[in-house]
């Protein structure tokens, strides 16, 4: 049993009421809570005195704060852990929630990266928050490679795949590349491709190089080797999120303090730093995860909340997350089941396609 746990099962009836009262009023409002507001809504008719004594324990205990001098109280990064362990009811997706997310799939018609992109949109609409949606990385076997010259120092390389689908990426080709040795490095590789993964033929790039040096020239061999790269490393992992919503968490006027978390989560969004973390957030187990704060390690400068949820194939296999970020102020009770209904409705999805 964790110390939240436990300091929950010791609490007598009345401060078990007054500090889930203060915790969804906060929820609520983002407003600290006094305790004349709380004998207007308390089951028991208590004295505004006996309140603020019960309102001093839970602060003593560390699940309470007070922001300011003679201010109500709010709850710290413990007491939203405890309540969200403990007291927090989760109610069903509502009809109209539902509808919303559904509807943007339409036909389920497009490339997995487009559904995704609405599916993003949709869950930031509803939930009035950012969205993040992972990726699943495109497994399947490569049917064409290309490099396109754009500038002497941008190039594009584009894979077509088996399955249809085109993707491609910016990178800085080496100094001096031709359309000579373009061309070479292309056909080097398409060479290797057919029947691989783009993962296999990763695997396999080095050793391939090194064994068959003599049939691609030097110009040619680091075109191979920077184009590879461009679908490796932080840029690939990168790519993997879509966040939509940015905006709703400017919706609201705050604090000089909470506008600067909000700034600090959106850098922390533009480089969308450590992204391989954020699926390993949710391997640990199948369902819905929340993090609180400086429980969050992707987000946690910013004392931001994430609530997340894994997708699966078909094999049951977890290939991708989404997740609904914002301030700790968040609507736990609702959005659990949203993000739980999404994370559902995308690995169906993705499943049906397969």
């Amino acid at each position: 049993m964790s110390e939240a746990s436990k300091i929950l099962d010791e609490m007598n009836d009345r401060s078990r009421e007054v500090f889930r009262l203060i915790v969804e009023s906060y929820l609520d409002s983002g407003e600290p809570v006094g305790s004349r507001t709380l004998t207007r809504t308390l089951s028991e008719k208590v004295s505004a005195a006996t309140v603020r004594n019960v309102m001093q324990d839970l602060e003593f205990l560390g699940l309470l704060d007070s922001p300011h001098i003679s201010a109500g109280r709010i709850p710290t990064q413990q007491g939203l852990r405890m309540f969200v362990d403990g007291l927090l009811e989760v109610g069903d997706l509502g009809a109209a929630d539902r509808q919303k997310l559904d509807d943007t799939l339409g036909s389920n018609a497009g490339d997995v990266g487009g559904m995704l992109d609405r599916v993003g949109s949709a869950l930031s609409h509803v939930t009035h928050g950012a969205s993040l949606v992972l990726t699943p990385k495109h497994e399947s076997e490569i049917k064409h490679i290309e490099f396109v010259s754009l500038a002497h120092d941008r190039a594009l390389v584009v894979l077509v795949f088996s399955d249809g689908q085109v993707e491609n990426r910016l990178f800085t080709p080496p100094p001096g590349q031709t359309p000579s040795s373009m061309r070479e490095a292309a056909n080097f590789l398409n060479a290797l491709i057919e029947g691989r993964t783009l993962s296999e033929v990763r695997r396999q790039m080095q050793t391939q190089i090194a064994a068959r040096r003599q049939e691609i020239d030097a110009l040619a061999r680091e075109m191979v080797e920077s184009g590879m790269a461009a679908w490796d490393g932080d840029g690939s992992d990168s790519a993997r999120l879509i966040v939509r919503g940015r905006a709703n968490l400017l919706g609201e006027p705050g604090e000089a303090e909470e506008l600067d978390r909000i700034r600090t989560l959106f850098d922390d969004l533009e480089r969308k730093r450590d992204i391989a973390e954020f699926l390993e957030l949710t391997e640990e187990g199948e369902g819905v995860r929340i993090f609180i704060g400086s429980e969050n390690k992707l987000f946690s400068l910013s004392g931001s909340s994430l609530v997340v949820s894994p997708y699966m194939n078909a094999d049951r296999k977890i290939i991708g997350a989404v997740g609904v970020i914002g301030p700790t102020r968040l609507n736990y009770g609702r959005i659990v089941p949203i993000v739980d209904y999404t994370a559902q409705l995308v690995g169906k999805l993705i499943s049906d396609r397969s």
